[in-house]
């Protein structure tokens, strides 16, 4: 190993020390600066994205991972605004979530304390650089941010704003420390570094996640790939399905939250699909489907396996009619990444079911796939949406960047008196 990222960590670490101590005024005035610094910096940070965008395009790089590179003036101020949303956000640090008297007086506190040193590992989206800043540093953590190196001149540039925001509020830039190399090599030494990382969270493509859980020896949570569907019940209200439908596919393709699959009940399968795959094919979306979903609407591709597990990323949906909840649940089961699941549906106890029946990390009852987001969810923003079944699951705001430690108040109290 080189040493680079272990110097770079053993610095991040004791600025995590650090941060740890801050009091919340001083956490959220430090968070609105960084705001601040994106919107006065607006011209640097999108030159340095257009760079980004002219190399990527050359690369060949996928409409989706560009998509998820673009930064524009509106883009960027909602990146500002997510950040004023997490500085305004209750201080998580100290929070007592349960206290007990025991019966020998002693007082046991369950408190939210910061994890320590996060790092970020990332693709093409620089959104995520500013993100994952504010949220771990408004726990009190430290974070090393490795991003993707497609991305590298429009994070620089947004690093250089946050890390003017330290200085301003005299903490240590180290809080937020950028891998600048980007050889995969220091990856690796990064995810061996059980000493000084808490815990990695990788977000990007579906190779990233699985290089990440593969070689890391440091905790991980995944933010794995998102293969979203809809299942449009025998009681639903088909224009709200509709509407549900072509906002979770067509709004933004690219991103995790969008459709992948619909499964449409074989009772309305007839009157539903000819209007959705109308709509669809009317906003570019290409359509694979069942031999079920073929006998009802011509010139449907045929739709494989692999097709049901894809995500796409992508204008491209895959249809499967389904003879029951029970079917739609299996199918969901069997293809699934726990990312998120949307029924439509008008009957309660069906809706129901379908909540206990997933397992995902979201679940929507008549609402968009598009909502398991952290600012839509009232969380300001997210460092990611986890699909591992560990102390966070779904979008990870500031709270899920702490954990909860015992505390315990005595008077003198001990446990064996009679050997005293």
């Amino acid at each position: 190993m080189s040493g680079y990222v272990r110097q770079l960590a053993e610095q991040a670490r004791t600025a995590a020390a650090i941060m740890a101590t801050t009091d919340a005024s001083t956490r959220r005035r430090l968070i609105e600066g960084m705001a601040a610094q994106l919107e006065s910096n607006r011209d640097a940070i999108l030159a340095a994205n257009a760079d980004d965008l002219a190399r990527g395009r050359d690369a060949g790089l996928s409409g989706a991972m560009l998509d998820r590179l673009m930064l524009d003036p509106v883009r960027l101020q909602s990146i500002a605004d997510a950040l004023r949303n997490v500085a305004a956000q209750p201080d998580p640090l100290g929070q007592v979530t349960r206290r007990e008297v025991r019966p020998n007086g002693v007082v046991v506190e369950r408190q939210r304390v910061p994890l320590g040193l996060i790092a970020m590992i990332y693709e093409a989206r620089p959104n995520v650089t500013a993100d994952a800043a504010a949220l771990c540093l408004k726990a009190g953590n430290a974070v090393l941010l490795r991003g993707g190196s497609e991305a590298r001149a429009s994070n620089a540039a947004i690093a250089s704003c946050l890390h003017a925001a330290l200085r301003a509020e005299g903490l240590p830039e180290a809080a937020v420390s950028p891998v600048a190399d980007p050889a995969r090599e220091h990856v690796l030494e990064l995810l061996q570094l059980t000493d000084l990382v808490d815990l990695a969270i990788p977000r990007g493509g579906e190779g990233l996640i699985r290089f990440v859980a593969e070689h890391a020896r440091v905790p991980v949570i995944k933010h794995y790939k998102g293969v979203c569907h809809l299942y449009v019940d025998r009681a639903a209200d088909l224009d709200k399905a509709l509407n549900l439908l072509l906002d979770g596919k067509a709004s933004r393709p690219g991103v995790c939250n969008a459709l992948e699959t619909l499964l449409v009940h074989g009772g309305v399968a007839e009157a539903f699909l000819p209007r959705a795959l109308v709509a669809l094919e009317a906003r570019g979306v290409e359509v694979r489907g069942c031999a079920r979903t073929q006998a009802i609407v011509q010139d449907v591709r045929p739709a494989s396996e692999d097709d049901y597990a894809a995500e796409f990323l992508d204008l491209i949906i895959a249809v499967r009619v389904v003879d029951s909840l029970e079917d739609a649940l299996a199918h969901i089961a069997r293809h699934g990444s726990d990312h998120t699941e949307v029924i439509a549906t008008e009957d309660p106890a069906t809706a129901e079911a379908f909540v206990r029946g997933t397992r995902s990390s979201a679940v929507m009852v008549n609402a968009s796939s598009r909502f398991n987001d952290g600012g839509q969810l009232g969380l300001g923003a997210e460092i990611g949406i986890s699909t591992t079944r560990l102390h966070a699951y779904g979008p990870m705001g500031v709270e899920s960047l702490t954990i909860e430690r015992f505390v315990v108040r005595g008077e003198g109290q001990v446990r064996h008196p009679d050997l005293l």
